[in-house]
């Protein structure tokens, strides 16, 4: 008798232990500590399912890591690919939706450093939802951020995968130029009025000089600084770029240079062009498409 009602009060406590919600450290087993790419260290689980992506080129990170069904949440500007645009709009990049956010539930939010959302990050946190920052400001800094998120997501032989891929058109491309006697020179336009460019630190003039070309603005520490039209006609660029909209086509088009640039030899050989600025400006798996379309341009023969 005696036995059988410790048997019962075994299976009693033994149910009740199952009953009682998960203490943190069970929890934290289920965790994984990563640094993020500027030096925070998250707990983020170890295999996110429900991930929000609050930048353009984090979203397509993701797609090309074969996360697209993760992923619940993305900027008003996450135009590619297709199946991006069908996901729900959480932000305009700056200006997250914060109760939208947490109805979604995401186990992942991830921010680039150019979001500036540092107190967005901050409530995150507050709440127990792992943000995790992502900083790419180089082409091999994006070869790094697509590693790191294929580690946090649990896709590292895919991430290998892309990487290697994506370097091999890397370096097909800077061998291209290797035997070129000097370098074309580059004016690349973000704006017009007023005359905006691209300085040493911005991403652009590190494509360009990968692409083999050099920066006629490489010299200015800003990253994008207004620029004069009496300078840039004296450093005689000989080639004009301009990012434009999207493209279907995926091809330059011509640009229409401001006043004063005609008398380049860039504009007298008519190597003026845009190309698609998503290829340009995001920090993401296409930029190698962006920088095949400046080498191409550079070390063409054809007069346009």
């Amino acid at each position: 008798m005696k036995s059988k009602i410790f048997i019962v009060l075994f299976l009693f406590i033994l149910l009740a232990c199952q009953a009682v919600p998960q203490n943190n450290d069970s929890i934290a087993v289920n965790k994984q500590a990563i640094v993020d790419e500027i030096g925070r260290q998250v707990k983020i689980p170890k295999s996110p399912q429900r991930i929000i992506s609050l930048a353009p080129s984090i979203t397509e990170m993701l797609f090309a890591l074969e996360l697209g069904d993760k992923v619940v949440g993305v900027t008003s500007y996450c135009n590619y690919p297709q199946a991006a645009t069908k996901i729900p709009k959480v932000s305009d990049t700056l200006h997250p939706n914060l109760e939208m956010i947490i109805s979604l539930k995401p186990d992942l939010v991830l921010v680039t450093t150019a979001s500036q959302l540092e107190q967005f990050t901050a409530k995150m946190s507050e709440l127990g939802i792992a943000v995790f920052v992502i900083k790419s400001d180089s082409v091999i800094g994006v070869l790094g951020s697509i590693k790191l998120l294929g580690q946090i997501t649990n896709k590292e032989q895919v991430a290998k995968n892309l990487i290697d891929s994506l370097n091999a058109r890397l370096e097909k491309v800077k061998k291209q130029h290797l035997n070129q006697p000097a370098k074309p020179k580059v004016f690349f336009i973000v704006g017009t009025e007023p005359l905006i460019t691209v300085g040493r630190k911005a991403f652009v003039t590190d494509l360009i000089n990968l692409a083999g070309g050099q920066s006629i603005s490489e010299d200015v520490e800003t990253e994008w600084p207004a620029y004069s039209i009496e300078t840039a006609i004296s450093r005689a660029p000989e080639i004009i770029l301009s990012p434009g909209s999207h493209s279907t086509e995926n091809e330059p088009s011509k640009l229409t240079l401001p006043k004063g640039l005609e008398v380049t030899p860039a504009a007298r050989t008519g190597k003026i062009y845009k190309i698609d600025g998503d290829l340009l400006l995001r920090p993401g798996p296409r930029i190698i498409d962006g920088l095949e379309q400046i080498a191409k341009l550079l070390y063409s023969e054809e007069k346009r």
